[in-house]
């Protein structure tokens, strides 16, 4: 299974190599992962941001704790949850899906409103939280990607949230930057990629019952 031996490869890049670049066709590949995503009931209730803009990544850097990865990578990916439940995005999907798989809307109806009675009853924490664990499910799917791509990459949890809103624009389209990842080529001045990846055993982190 190839994918596992990629799976192997794959490190959290601490160091880039500034001089490599993505593809644009690499960069559509990854981008296709992200869009086949899984997320809950289909409805993807989150906006990828590519950022490659040299300037804006500096700009970007001071907010993600001065880490090297956001201006060295070639591009750092901004997944960002939808602050605002808002029943269009539902009605979108319902409308897409008619479409797509040729289903008169009326059928639709129950499933559309069984949705919005769900995130309806969600407390605005329990909002939040779902919908920014949204945008991890997408984030799998692009660090699994880059590794089939032998494209190096980097999740990153260390970021001042609302300083990346504030210089994106985000939260003007009502979105919030939850977790973001830089995706590159790695320099060969890399330690990390040498150590040896630690993993709990799988008699412990698993249990067949």
């Amino acid at each position: 299974m190839n994918l596992v031996e990629n799976l192997k490869w794959r490190y959290a890049t601490k160091k880039f190599d500034a001089s490599k670049m993505v593809s644009k066709d690499e960069l559509q590949k990854l981008k296709e992962a992200v869009q086949l995503s899984a997320s809950s009931y289909g409805l993807q209730l989150y906006k990828v941001m590519i950022v490659s803009n040299k300037e804006l990544k500096e700009k970007l850097k001071p907010a993600a704790w001065g880490q090297d990865q956001l201006t060295d990578a070639s591009h750092i990916f901004v997944f960002c949850n939808y602050t605002e439940r808002k029943n269009e995005h539902i009605d979108d999907y319902i409308r897409a899906t008619s479409k797509i798989q040729d289903t008169p809307i009326e059928k639709l109806e129950g499933y559309s409103n069984l949705i919005k009675q769900s995130t309806s009853s969600k407390s605005d924490v329990e909002w939040q939280s779902w919908s920014q664990k949204q945008t991890y499910l997408a984030l799998s799917n692009l660090l699994a990607a880059c590794a089939e791509l032998k494209i190096d990459s980097c999740p990153i949890e260390g970021f001042e949230p609302e300083k990346f809103n504030a210089i994106l624009g985000l939260e003007e389209q009502g979105l919030n930057a939850a977790v973001i990842a830089t995706v590159g080529y790695r320099s060969s001045e890399d330690h990390t990629q040498f150590r040896k990846k630690v993993r709990k055993p799988m008699e412990i982190l698993f249990e067949e019952v």
